[in-house]
């Protein structure tokens, strides 16, 4: 058997991510084609894209053939699905997006939907079915109106200029923010319900006022606090659904058939109340999320021809230069070609101390590979320039920058239910129709107890109140979406209620070593001079003038720090390099001979060995992690430098307040040898390491964690630890601003590179477990204590609605406290 590897942009160039349902459609199609065993996902090498592997039968099918119905598999599929993520007004709250989800799910052609409270809906469309002009027609007749509509891929297009990526167009008129009065036309009938409530209880009590006067107060009551629960109601029957809206009129119509028309009035009012301050309350965590498109700025100083002009962001190209004044935000992803300074990247990555940046210099760099640049020569959109003068040139567009990729994905985060909201929601499938059936059968209870068929009926009607699970309904949604919308005001992205919830049940995480635990690159870290007749600043200069022949990483790093270490002191030139594969390299410096290498360099070039002291010397820095590589002039060893890929300077003090956060097992999975992976674990507290690991081996023991640990998460770039991310629990990429794979492979991206922003993480997930988890007793508690109250009469209509009203405000409330969050 062979494989094969092809770029997934290439099969699939409209997709959003890997993740996507179209990726498990184009493998289940390969892997039903003869020949091909099986077919995954692995990181690319090179430019970091993903890329599909096929295992397959050179003797029953070609590579020709496999990279051809690769292909046509992938154009097939592009052909047939799109996706849309729009953004919508007029959801009012999480059970009127469940009742639309339900509602526009009946159309031909949709595959899945996702309608989030918050005004968020995701859709995707079999395009042999439906288009997107229909499915935008569907949604409109639902009384939604669209502030904007992006469509990740598919050949079907819907226009921008029709659905409102820019002003309000004649069609969009037509739908108002809710009703007559705009977004808070729910509040405001709300309010003249109860006015006509007051109005109609205190005339009630006037002797001489003719009876029918204080009913029409009381019928406008039922006619203001009962138009939207009346809409829902009926939008819910014709689905076959009994939603809450339904049981609540139910309950109100029961009181007036009582002449209880104040109490239903009430009911109406409180209801009605509830469910505009719930609106009201969830629009402050919607608008919390949107507070993120407002980060970068409409318009940039465009340069041409020493010339700056100012033109839309939405018009500049990759290649562009753009002036970026002082204190003023940047607006566009790319290189400073100009000018030095310090940047607030806070917007972006959460980091506190502004990043200093410098000009690269050399402008003929690729532009495709600007996100492998240092990060001091590399700037976001919406984040704040200093007091420099910058020039910078246009890496990204506007709508491929990490701010644009950072709203998309928080926004399609919304979209996804937690594990708890799954089981809220199927909670309350069931819940609901045993309330219905209780409410009939206690409806009767005149049959068997000595009562009138009033009481029985009044005592149901409190029931239907009190059992109606409102506050569940909004306990989880409101959290997640605080919760979401905390961490990516910090700078971690977190993709939906799953990984909030999965973070902070986590006991272990693994961590991998290279750019995660480390800085990623070697630094000089010893200068060890092994002659009596030589100093260290001698030493220094050998190495350094024979090293600066070779452009292998180690050589350039020892010439970099080393020379930082001679601080300008004349450097020798050496000559004649000759280089030996992994094991060192031999120059000419004057008449002498040089050598640098690791010990078995010199077990093969002659009889003059090392002696054993120097040889402890070597193995004892190699033992403490680092490479050692040993010097010898001419016959003599004169000396040994050591460099080592350090650990970050936060990384002990991450790890720590991880530790505090109750991650009981920090593992470091690593290919170096273990003694150097013991060594890093040593300086930064990891509890094991791991080393010696194969990319399989990674996934193999992320498996055997999670077996010992039930969940555990994998941090890493986000690239070549795509395998062992996606058996972890939580995927979480480090250092994601800037990296399109890292943003897109990970359940959680840390924007900064920093490490300090995971026990923020941990720590923000917790807090939201325990709001929801205290939102579910609060909600069930009320209505557990509440049925039995109203059904042995202790309780009437009015009290079971105002503890029912509380308790639904409470738990909105509740979880907006995740908006004020703070890392203690």
């Amino acid at each position: 058997m062979e494989k094969v590897k092809i770029d997934l942009d290439i099969v699939l160039p409209k997709i959003p991510d890997e993740k996507d349902a179209c990726v498990e459609r184009l493998i289940s199609s390969m892997e039903r084609q003869r020949g091909i065993e099986k077919a995954h996902l692995v990181p690319g090498k090179v430019n970091n894209e993903v890329q599909l592997c096929f295992h397959y039968y050179p003797d029953k099918i070609s590579i020709e053939r496999v990279e051809q119905l690769a292909k046509e598999a992938g154009a097939e599929i592009t052909n047939q699905y799109s996706h849309l993520l729009l953004n919508v007004e007029g959801i009012r709250h999480p059970r009127h997006a469940r009742l639309l989800e339900k509602k526009i799910s009946s159309m031909p052609g949709l595959e899945n939907i996702s309608v989030s409270g918050n005004g968020f809906i995701r859709i995707e469309f079999d395009l042999s079915k439906t288009n997107g002009e229909d499915v935008i027609k569907n949604i409109k007749k639902n009384g939604l109106r669209f502030t904007n509509v992006d469509e990740p891929h598919g050949h079907e297009r819907v226009q921008k200029n029709e659905h409102g990526h820019g002003g309000k167009k004649e069609d969009d008129q037509e739908h108002t923010h809710g009703g007559i009065f705009g977004k808070n036309t729910e509040l405001i009938f709300s309010f003249i319900c109860g006015a006509m409530l007051g109005g109609g209880f205190g005339l009630s009590f006037m002797r001489d006022m003719a009876p029918i006067v204080p009913l029409s107060f009381y019928i406008a009551a039922y006619f203001f606090g009962g138009f939207f629960t009346t809409k829902e109601a009926i939008e819910a029957i014709s689905k076959g659904d009994f939603e809450i809206d339904f049981l609540m009129l139910v309950a109100a119509i029961g009181a007036a058939i009582l002449g209880q028309w104040a109490e239903g009035a009430l009911l109406l009012f409180l209801f009605s109340l509830g469910h505009a301050l719930e609106h009201f309350a969830m629009e402050k965590a919607r608008k919390s999320i949107a507070a993120l498109t407002e980060l970068a700025p409409k318009t940039a100083l465009l340069k041409t021809g020493g010339i700056s002009k100012e033109v839309k962001i939405e018009d500049l190209k990759q290649g562009d230069v753009i002036v970026v004044k002082p204190n003023t935000k940047v607006s566009a992803d790319g290189i400073v070609v100009k000018g030095n300074g310090s940047v607030n990247q806070a917007p972006i990555t959460g980091e506190s101390i502004p990043a200093d940046k410098e000009s690269i210099g050399d402008t003929s760099f690729d532009l495709a590979k600007a996100d492998k640049l240092d990060p001091k020569y590399r700037v976001f959109a919406g984040t704040i320039n200093g007091n420099e003068l910058l020039e910078v040139k246009v890496s990204k567009e506007a709508n491929d920058s990490t701010l644009s990729r950072l709203v998309k994905m928080v926004n399609e985060a919304q979209t996804q239910k937690s594990p708890t909201q799954q089981f809220t929601d199927k909670f309350e499938k069931y819940f609901v129709p045993s309330v219905l059936i209780l409410v009939v059968l206690l409806c009767f209870a005149f049959l068997v107890i000595d009562e009138p068929f009033s009481k029985s009926f009044y005592r149901a009607m409190s029931v239907l109140v009190a059992a109606s699970p409102c506050a569940l309904a909004i306990s989880t949604p409101s959290a997640v979406l605080s919760g979401v919308a905390r961490a990516a005001r910090a700078g971690v992205l977190i993709k939906g209620g799953r990984p909030l919830e999965d973070l902070g049940t986590l006991t272990a995480m693994a961590f991998d070593k290279t750019g995660t635990l480390t800085e990623g690159k070697p630094k000089l870290t010893k200068v060890v001079p092994l002659s009596n007749g030589i100093t260290e600043v001698q030493l220094l200069k050998i190495v350094v003038a024979v090293e600066a022949l070779s452009d292998h990483p180690l050589a350039k790093a020892i010439v970099r720090d080393g020379k930082a270490k001679l601080d300008g002191e004349l450097i020798p030139e050496a000559h004649d390099l000759e280089a030996v594969l992994g094991k060192g390299i031999k120059a000419a410096l004057g008449s002498d001979e040089i050598f640098a290498g690791n010990l078995a360099l010199y077990d093969s070039l002659d009889d003059s060995k090392p002696s054993e002291d120097i040889i402890n010397t070597v193995r004892k820095a190699e033992e403490e992690g680092n490479t050692s590589m040993l010097i010898r002039k001419n016959k003599e060893y004169i000396g040994m430098i050591a460099v080592m890929d350090t650990p970050r300077p936060e990384a002990k003090e991450a790890l720590l307040q991880l530790k505090q956060e109750g991650i009981k097992k920090m593992v470091m999975l690593t290919g170096d040898n273990q003694k150097v992976a013991e060594a890093i674990a040593a300086q930064t507290g990891i509890t094991e390491a791991w080393g010696g690991l194969l990319p399989e081996q990674k996934v193999a023991a992320i498996i055997k964690l999670a077996q010992q640990e039930n969940k555990v998460a994998m941090v890493g770039d986000g690239v070549n630890d795509a395998p062992a991310m996606a058996k972890s629990t939580v995927g979480i990429s480090m250092g994601a601003a800037g990296s399109d794979v890292a943003l897109e492979t990970a359940d959680i991206a840390l924007m900064g590179d920093k490490l300090n922003l995971l026990p923020f993480a941990i720590g923000l997930s917790r807090k939201a477990r325990k709001i929801i988890k205290q939102n579910l007793v609060i909600s069930l508690g009320v209505v557990v204590l509440l049925i039995p109250l109203t059904i042995s009469g202790v309780a009437t209509i009015g009290p079971a609605v105002i503890a029912h009203e509380g308790s639904t405000l409470v738990v909105v409330f509740n979880g907006l406290r995740l908006l004020a969050y703070r890392d203690e």
